[in-house]
C-alpha cells in the first residue's frame, strides 16, 4: 500500500507543479503571456508584461505548488526521504515540462524553492536572502536567481557538515546532492538569460522614481 500511496504523491506533485499559473493570470488580465516578453508563463515575465500585483500573485502560486505537496509527503507517516525528493523533483518538473502545454513551461525556481522549503528551510531562507541583496543591487532577477542558486548549494552542504538539523532528515547525503542537483539545474535553465547578459540584452527592473 505504502507503494501507491508514493507513486501516487508522486504524480499528484507533478500535475499540481504543471498547473499554468502564469498563463491563467494572464489569459485573466486578456494576456497570452507565451506571446509577450520572454514568453516565459512564469512570474517575471507576468510582472513586466502584466502587472507587478499578478506578477506577485503569480510568484505566491508558483512557490505554493512546490511547497503544498511536497510538505504533504514530508507530513506521510512512513514515506523515505527518497520518496519526498521525488515528489520535489516532480513538482519542479511539473511547472518546467507540463504536460498542458506540451511540455513548455517555465524556469522552475519559484516551484523549486517551495518545494524545498519544505525539506531545507534554513538553506531556503539564506538562499532568500542573497536573491533579495543581488536582485536590489543589479535589478536583474536572472542574477538574483543564479546567485541564490549557487548560495543554496553551498549553504545545504554547509548546515550538513554542521550537524543542523532540518526537516525530513535533511542531513542525509540523498538530499544533499538532490539540492546540488536542483542547483545545477536552476542555473542551466538560465542559460538563455547568460548569453543576454553577455550580449548586454537582458531585461532590468529599473527602480521607481
Amino acid at each position: 500500500m505504502m507503494v501507491l500511496e508514493s507513486v501516487a504523491l508522486i504524480v499528484i506533485s507533478y500535475l499540481f507543479g504543471s498547473i499554468p499559473f502564469g498563463l491563467i493570470i494572464g489569459k485573466f488580465n486578456g494576456v497570452d503571456i507565451r506571446k509577450v516578453g520572454s514568453g516565459n508563463i512564469g512570474a517575471t515575465n507576468v510582472t513586466r508584461t502584466v502587472g507587478p500585483k499578478a506578477g506577485k500573485l503569480c510568484f505566491f502560486c508558483d512557490f505554493l505548488k512546490g511547497f503544498v505537496p511536497v510538505l504533504g509527503a514530508v507530513l506521510t507517516p512512513g514515506l523515505t526521504t527518497l520518496v519526498v525528493l521525488s515528489c520535489a523533483a516532480a513538482a519542479t518538473l511539473g511547472h518546467i515540462y507540463p504536460c498542458w502545454l506540451k511540455f513548455k513551461g517555465g524556469k522552475g525556481v519559484s516551484v523549486a524553492a517551495g518545494a524545498l522549503l519544505a525539506i531545507v528551510p534554513y538553506a531556503v531562507a539564506i538562499a532568500f536572502a542573497v536573491w533579495v541583496i543581488v536582485f536590489f543591487a543589479t535589478r536583474y532577477v536572472s542574477v538574483g536567481s543564479m546567485a541564490a542558486a549557487v548560495t543554496f548549494v553551498v549553504a545545504v552542504w554547509a548546515l550538513r557538515y554542521l550537524g543542523v538539523p532540518q526537516s525530513n532528515d535533511a542531513s542525509s547525503i540523498w538530499t544533499a546532492w538532490f539540492c546540488t542537483a536542483v542547483g545545477a539545474l536552476a542555473i542551466v535553465m538560465h542559460r538563455s538569460n547568460i548569453r543576454r547578459l553577455i550580449d548586454g540584452t537582458e531585461n532590468r527592473f529599473e527602480k521607481k522614481k
